[in-house]
């Protein structure tokens, strides 16, 4: 795994795109991601859910409400119901008509040419088999050597380990939350490659104590250029942006 993440990073830091281009583009779209590509980003960050029928589909929010022109729980309706769904108009008239992708479609648009890091998203402790959904097209698309999975829940992460060694996680989190999340890793003992911090939460300390632990360090959400030359500086291995055109420009020159 650690010969695998040297070949992503090679001693640089990577930018990826956070839900595609956000800045210029519906997120968590196609139109979003080929945009990151053509932006240059070296990956694309997106968010997965499982929907009612079995299909890895991604989307952000728990409901589709606030990204497109219908409303529901994402996991309570069908492929078909969220593929009816206008994904595009919200963010501007020419992206009217924009749908909601499978994780099938995005690795179909973009697999071969950029790293994914796929954020599942889980509420809950139990699961609905969004681990299972997710590892399955993974390994249809044969690339589990350019993807990282993430989680803000352990449990997914744990699940998703068991389901899939071969692919590298890493496990988000920021200050403040509701949940001792980073006490629930550290219980379950979860062996991972990644941690992926708000980037507020990150000075020298941080990374000289991650680095102490082996991680690799993939922070959200950086879009002023100023901070991403400071995380570069940091020794940060990947800045997840919604300019990655901005971004690439700040740490590349």
């Amino acid at each position: 795994m650690q010969a695998l993440l040297d070949r992503w990073y090679q001693g640089g830091t990577l930018v990826f795109g956070h839900r595609g281009a956000k800045a210029y583009a519906p997120m968590n779209t196609i139109p979003a991601f080929e945009l990151a590509v053509e932006q240059g980003a070296d990956g694309i960050e997106l968010d997965v859910h499982r929907s009612k029928d079995g299909h890895a589909v991604v989307v952000h929010d728990f409901t589709v409400d606030s990204t497109t022109d219908g409303s529901g729980r994402v996991t309570e309706m069908t492929l078909a119901q969220l593929k009816e769904l206008d994904a595009g108009h919200w963010f501007g008239e020419s992206f009217r008509g924009v749908r909601i992708p499978t994780l099938d479609e995005v690795f179909e648009a973009v697999g071969g040419r950029v790293y994914i890091n796929i954020e599942i998203k889980s509420d809950s402790q139990e699961t609905d088999g969004v681990e299972q959904v997710v590892a399955d097209a993974i390994a249809r698309h044969n690339l589990a050597q350019r993807v990282i999975v993430s989680s803000f829940n352990p449990l997914t992460l744990q699940r998703f380990r068991a389901i899939m060694p071969e692919v590298p996680i890493g496990f988000l989190y920021q200050a403040d939350m509701s949940t001792d999340t980073q006490g629930i890793m550290q219980r379950l003992g979860l062996k991972h490659e990644a941690r992926h911090p708000h980037h507020a939460m990150i000075d020298a300390d941080y990374m000289a104590w991650a680095k102490a632990e082996g991680y690799r360090v993939n922070t959200w959400t950086v879009n002023e250029a100023a901070r991403a030359v400071e995380l570069r500086d940091l020794g940060v291995d990947a800045i997840i942006t919604d300019a990655p055109d901005l971004i690439l420009k700040a740490v590349r020159g």
